[in-house]
């Protein structure tokens, strides 16, 4: 039939005779369409919880017929409200993508390095754990289980425990470690020492007049995005939203006002927002106190005496005052963060006068750089200022979910595992340059970047290494390092649900469950001013051979060691796990998989006489029923009155725990603190080295050379670096400010290009003093000139069909740890990857993507 204009017409004018009689329509086509009797989807939801970012809501999915098919946020949850963010909604399809590892292979190709193929063959599990215990029984057989190296990824309670906890101890060796000092970990520094909370905060945005969103994008990233999302609204109608960020992102889109700083000048506008509200009497004189005749002697320039100030819940207000703030002035901070200083005069005002219902939201691009800790501390510090710790509309240590402990595995050490378990980590920490005192406790941090230094400069010493969930030659700075390493251990295994970059290197992979479809575990989070204890369990029917590496893996692995002359784990293991609902012992590993969760959830549904904080819940069935358990809401001002966990119980301006880490570990080496923060790299001197001040930026490469500062950020469909071979990720990237689908786009400032000659859609090279990625260009006005910006994410070179052009040849994109520099901040051993610490050249390249 010929579409006419005459059909076109006599088809559209008879559309609403359509549903209920048959129409003729031109040239004798009759159609019938009968109505569809519409009723709610034949299925079930089924509660879980996600793990596409450290926030772990809780969530439910809908089954159907056996298949996960659609995801939404526990109705249940007082943190996400009954919502999930667009990374929860890729889960069905990261469930079923077909690039998954479907069962335990094995490597048949010795030679290892990039783009080189495997040349895998599949095996059964059973032939598969056999190998894997024979290396490590030959280990303790050697004598040498320190050789043994676990590194751990993304994370339920049970892995904590069973694998990085469990499996290393027993065994012998000290290096076990986490990837979680490539994400955020300098941020905790902040209040760690003014306030002795060592963990990000959570924020009573439902009470708040006045949000700073700093370093950071909850709209789109980071941690609890729905929960933000869903106070937009009122934060907009009652209160005033201010975002610091080098980068239009969603937050500045969003806020009333953006101050675009420029990258790694966080500490100089701290200062300056800290100079006008002590100068303009704006501080919290509740929570911070008063001078003695009420009279403001915070004048700009002039140091304040003492003791004519009386503290409240604080302590070095006025020595911060009289080291730092008192010459910060906004004009000089404008011009240090090229900013304009009537804003920042009027942005401190407005954060003075709804003080203490103020949230001074820090984030990871504030910090994660060279000096970060002195940053976070600085940034930090104006909640205090400000009084909204603990307060109403203000910033709160977590409330403490739920979860239950498992038993003591120390009678089962044996003498091998005592000798050698408490030898040094090889990823550095405690060493002179690199103090490593997370929660105020030198070697207390994770140094995960540089075990890829140690284990290039003694390629002999990891012999056996075993890592979940992992992918550091993608996800971490100069990840060429990685890739060289892994090519020289001996024997690697990967227990993953996707073939990453990492897993080209490995000679075992097992393939682990899709653990928030298909796993069974515990979770915890916390956010909206509760904590929660989540229930991951199977929401679908399994369609592969693949096993939860947390403890199904485990309870396997423990029984082939057991029959290869080492039964330690698998004694551990059925004499002192024990069913807290009906007393049995584990046999297999499906029965040791419920038991675990069962101990780790256990405080949320057993019934005693004493009803629990939160949601009161009935037993085991109720609580798989529910998919998870709420807290109680959190407490206001718990902390106040020397209550808080720092040597004088007050928010402390001069950090007494600080000082006794750099005065401990200077006395190690025989030394001076001074010396120690200068063999770290940092500027500070004498007191300045335990309170909160300015470090100017520590950046890599000549600026003649390297003329750029490059930005890192986050996509909002970025699941923790595992979305990127998903259709749905890429067709929507364009969801991303500046972004463009199934692409990677450097984003540069108009002006900036011009003086290049580069032009919209053209193709770049990006070279650091480490690396050279090449993308395309997207001139957007979102970054000033200067600065250049791109989302991590793209870049792989395997991982799927999807992720890469051309599996295991040609990137999709460009990977930004390519360019980025091997650097930490030293204090807390974490990566470096915001704040402009690597800066970039910008070339135009001919070639096309």
């Amino acid at each position: 039939m010929k579409l006419t204009r005459r059909v076109f017409i006599q088809l559209t004018g008879s559309a609403a005779l359509m549903v209920s009689a048959p129409t003729v329509l031109a040239q004798g086509l009759s159609v019938k369409r009968l109505p569809l009797p519409c009723r709610p989807a034949e299925g079930k939801w089924i509660g879980s919880a996600c793990q596409g970012c450290t926030q772990y809501c809780a969530i439910e999915v809908f089954n159907q017929n056996g298949r996960a098919t659609r995801v939404r946020g526990n109705q249940n949850s007082k943190g996400n409200h009954g919502f999930c963010c667009p990374r929860g909604h890729l889960l069905p399809q990261e469930n079923y993508d077909p690039d998954r590892i479907k069962q335990p292979l094995k490597r048949t190709n010795p030679q290892k390095g990039r783009g080189i193929d495997p040349k895998w063959i599949p095996i059964s599990w059973d032939e598969a754990l056999d190998i894997v215990a024979d290396k490590m029984v030959e280990l303790r057989n050697a004598g040498e289980p320190e050789r043994l190296l676990y590194l751990k990824g993304r994370y339920g309670n049970t892995s904590h425990a069973l694998l990085y906890g469990t499996l290393t101890k027993l065994f012998g060796s000290p290096n076990n470690f986490s990837t979680s000092a490539l994400c955020a970990e300098t941020e905790k520094m902040g209040p760690g020492y003014t306030q002795g909370l060592f963990s990000y905060r959570d924020y009573d945005l439902g009470n708040s007049k006045c949000v700073v969103f700093w370093g950071t994008d909850p709209f789109a990233s980071n941690r609890q995005v729905p929960n933000v999302i869903s106070k937009l609204g009122e934060l907009q109608k009652k209160g005033i939203l201010i975002t610091v960020d080098p980068r239009l992102s969603t937050a500045a889109a969003k806020s009333k006002e953006w101050l675009p700083i420029l990258p790694g000048t966080d500490g100089a506008l701290a200062n300056a927002i800290a100079h006008v509200l002590l100068t303009e009497g704006l501080w919290n004189k509740d929570f911070v106190g008063d001078f003695a005749d009420g009279k403001n002697l915070f004048v700009p320039g002039k140091t304040v005496d003492p003791q004519t100030f009386k503290e409240n819940n604080t302590l070095g207000l006025i020595t911060y005052w009289n080291e730092e703030a008192k010459d910060w002035t906004p004009e000089r901070a404008a011009k240090e963060c090229r900013l304009d200083a009537e804003q920042i005069r009027r942005v401190a005002k407005a954060m003075g006068q709804a003080a203490p219902n103020v949230i001074v939201w820090m984030g990871p691009g504030v910090c994660m750089n060279p000096r970060g800790t002195y940053t976070a501390m600085v940034v930090h510090a104006l909640n205090g200022i400000l009084g909204s710790v603990d307060n109403v509309g203000g910033t709160h240590d977590p409330v403490k979910s739920l979860s239950g402990k498992y038993p003591s595995m120390d009678k089962y050490i044996d003498e091998l595992a005592k000798a050698h378990g408490k030898g040094k980590k090889i990823d550095g920490r405690g060493d002179l340059d690199m103090p490593a005192a997370m929660k105020a406790k030198l070697g207390s941090g994770v140094v995960t970047n540089n075990i890829a230094n140690y284990m290039l400069e003694n390629p002999d010493f990891v012999k056996v290494m075993i890592s979940s969930w992992t992918n550091t030659p993608f996800a971490a700075a100069d990840g060429k390092r990685w890739e060289k390493a892994l090519a020289k251990v001996p024997f690697f295994v990967h227990m993953v649900p996707f073939p990453s970059e990492m897993t080209q290197f490995a000679d075992i992979v097992l393939p682990s469950t899709f653990n928030a479809a298909e796993g069974m575990g515990a979770v915890t989070g916390f956010g909206s001013m509760h904590a929660w204890t989540s229930l991951q369990q199977p929401t679908c029917d399994r369609i592969w051979d693949v096993k939860q590496e947390e403890n199904e893996v485990t309870w396997l692995l423990a029984e082939k060691l057991a029959k290869k002359g080492w039964p330690t784990l698998l004694n551990y293991y059925s004499t002192e796990f024990v069913d807290p609902e009906t007393g049995a012992r584990p046999t297999n590993e499906k029965e040791f998989q419920l038991i675990t969760t069962k101990i780790a959830s256990a405080p949320c549904w057993i019934r005693t006489s004493k009803p629990i904080p939160g949601d009161q819940i009935n037993g085991w069935e109720d609580f798989r029923k529910r998919g998870m358990h709420n807290s109680a809401h959190q407490v206001y001002k718990k902390h106040w009155g020397g209550k808080f966990p720092t040597p004088s119980g007050k928010f402390e301006f001069v950090s007494g725990d600080l000082k006794k880490v750099l005065e401990a570990h200077a006395a190690k080496y025989n030394t001076t603190p001074d010396k120690i923060l200068d063999a770290c790299h940092y500027q500070a001197k004498g007191i300045k080295g335990w309170m909160p001040h300015y470090e100017e930026p520590l950046r890599h490469g000549e600026e003649k050379q390297y003329p750029f500062l490059f930005i890192d950020h986050k996509s909002r469909l970025n699941r923790e670096g595992r979305s990127a071979n998903l259709p749905w990720m890429q067709e929507f990237k364009k969801c991303d400010a500046g972004d463009r689908s199934w692409g990677d786009v450097l984003k540069i400032n108009p002006i900036d290009a011009k003086a290049l000659g580069i032009q919209d859609n053209d193709i770049v090279e990006i070279s650091s003093p480490v690396g050279t990625i090449v993308t395309e260009v997207k001139l957007w006005e979102g970054v000033g000139p200067g600065t250049v910006a791109k989302a991590y994410g793209q870049g792989h070179w395997a991982y799927g069909q999807i992720a890469a052009k051309e599996y295991r040849k040609t990137p999709r994109g460009g990977n930004n740890n390519e360019i980025l520099v091997d650097d930490y901040d030293r204090l807390s051993g974490t990566s470096c990857r915001n704040g402009g610490f690597t800066r970039v050249n910008i070339k135009k390249n001919s070639q096309k993507l």
